[in-house]
This record gives structure tokens, sequence and C-alpha cells, in this order.
């Protein structure tokens, strides 16, 4: 089974929106059974709770259901259990590499660079701004998810 880890600061926004989209991806594409996915954030202010409505909202209205996923914080562990620990922006991919070993460092990844349409390389936070960020996040995050299963498609045969 590959194992697809994403990451942003507070798990309730930008990596509950990219877990769901990658989640309902690999279940319509019939690959439920052998990708798992799971978010974190590298801070644990908000460990147990729900993602923020505003990305609840947002990915509803593309059909995508965020309310099963729960906030947590990252773990030294998860960087052996995954396969692809993949940070919205450059300051969490930082934060990963420092809880890293030489061994894992080379699975962690900023997230957009599997975005195949957009030359953007981090996902911005949307958290204090409008609905217009969350929509972005959600422009973002589907264009990537596209471009990380062809990879994993591509190098784990799935």
């Amino acid at each position: 089974m590959v194992k697809v880890l994403f990451v942003c600061l507070g798990n309730i926004c930008r990596s509950p929106t990219a877990h769901g989209v990658f989640d309902a991806l690999v279940k319509r594409e019939g690959l439920a059974g052998k990708v798992m996915v799971d978010s974190a954030g590298t801070a644990a202010w908000h460990v147990g709770k729900a993602p923020d409505n505003r990305s609840q909202l947002a990915a509803k209205h593309r059909g995508v259901d965020l309310s099963y996923i729960a906030a947590r914080q990252v773990e030294v562990r998860d960087l052996d259990t995954f396969d692809y620990i993949l940070a919205m922006d450059k300051s969490n991919f930082e934060n990963l590499i420092e809880l890293s070993e030489s061994t894992n460092r080379n699975k962690i990844k900023l997230f957009l660079a599997y975005s195949e349409h957009f030359t953007a390389t981090e996902v911005p936070d949307p958290y204090y701004g409008g609905a217009k960020g969350f929509d972005t996040v959600l422009d973002l995050v589907e264009d990537a998810c596209d471009g990380l299963l062809e990879d994993i498609r591509l190098n784990h045969a799935v």
C-alpha cells in the first residue's frame, strides 16, 4: 500500500483539503485498497478539531466531504511510515526536514511539485482571507492531486 501524508501548519485548511480531495480521487479511481491518505499539521493548535468550516464549505461545493477528518500533529514516526510526505509550503517543508533523519528526507517534498498547470510552489494559507482563498487552494490542490496520482501510478504500479 502506498501511503500519502499531506502537511500544513494547523491541519485545518490546506492539508485536510488535500487529504479529502486526494482521498475522493483515489476512491473514484478504484484505488482505495492500494493508496492510504492522511494529513497532519506541524503545530498542535487544532488537534482533534474538524477542518475549518470555510474549507469544508468550499470543498462541499466541489463534491468533496472533509467532515470525517480530524486535525492531528505530525509525529516523527510518520516520517518512516509514509511514502509521500507533502508539505503545503516551504516553512512546513523545513519543519519536516528538521524532524527527519537523512534516511527519510527524500520522501518530503513540496506538494505543488506535482502540479501540472500552475507555477506556484506553495499552497497559500487561506485562514485569514476570504472565500476566494479557499477556492484558490482547491484549484491548486485538485491539479497537484492529479499529478500526484500519476506519479504514484508510474512509480508504484497501482
